[in-house]
């Protein structure tokens, strides 16, 4: 479905950790008579529910399949990782994969990094969500290595968290189905993208005239028309009187 069908409402889809405050604004701002509607998802869920329509657009977290999905990324997340207050590693700035090595990180099922190999020792079994395991982190069990995001979302003031400098990051994307590309969801690119309300989207424009061509049009208005040697307005130059010696007075 393309074109210019025109919905009663905008349904976008948003993952735990990205907040849409400001875009929506702006959706309210330029569309008001287009209600937006906002609908949670997890991140696992969020490109099924584009592929089933049960959303027009929506906010992921990449890697997601992408056969019939199209995605446009936003951002890139810092990783971090979630430690008791009283912990060792809540006295240095940033720490590394290495650093985690002795101590129990969880890795729940809902965990949006793509890991190569999981850091530090294994739990007994994998929380089922991120905020069970942050539970668990501030019971003193183990470490939650998240995107920046999740960790704010899911704040505690038992919990701090540091920065993971070699760990793998969280992109944020903006997606949609592909052949569902309504104008509506033209309309919230163009806002995702900081395009002005009066954009065209990408159409046409009419071509500027080259400045060449401009500027010899210029230089032929400001230049004056030659003189026709049989003008009336032509000047005609005077005879010279000729001059003689003065006659004498008798």
């Amino acid at each position: 479905m393309t074109g210019s069908e025109a919905p009663s409402s905008f349904r976008l889809a948003y993952v735990p950790g990205v907040i849409p405050a400001k875009w929506v604004r702006i959706w309210q701002e330029r569309l008001p008579d287009i209600p937006l509607k906002l609908v949670m998802a997890t991140a696992a869920d969020a490109p099924g529910m584009l592929r089933g329509l049960d959303a027009d657009a929506g906010f992921v977290r990449l890697p997601i399949d992408r056969t019939d999905l199209s995605a446009i990324p936003l951002y890139t997340e810092t990783t971090v990782v979630v430690v008791p207050k009283d912990h060792l590693m809540a006295a240095a700035e940033e720490v590394s994969v290495a650093d985690l090595a002795d101590d129990v990180v969880f890795h729940p099922l809902d965990d949006t990094l793509d890991w190569e190999e999981l850091p530090g020792r294994p739990a007994i079994e994998r929380p089922a969500t991120t905020a069970d395991a942050v539970e668990l982190v501030a019971a003193g069990v183990g470490l939650l290595v998240v995107p920046q995001s999740l960790a704010r979302l899911h704040h505690r003031k038992d919990l701090t968290y540091r920065t993971v400098v070699d760990a793998p990051q969280s992109r944020v994307a903006l997606s949609w189905r592909e052949d569902t590309t309504t104008d509506r969801v033209e309309d919230f690119i163009g806002i995702v993208r900081g395009r002005t309300v009066n954009s065209t989207r990408g159409r046409t424009q009419p071509q500027a005239q080259p400045k060449k061509q401009r500027s010899d049009e210029g230089a032929a208005r400001r230049k004056p028309a030659a003189r026709s040697s049989g003008s009336a307005s032509a000047k005609t130059p005077r005879p010279t009187a000729k001059r003689g010696k003065p006659r004498r007075r008798s």
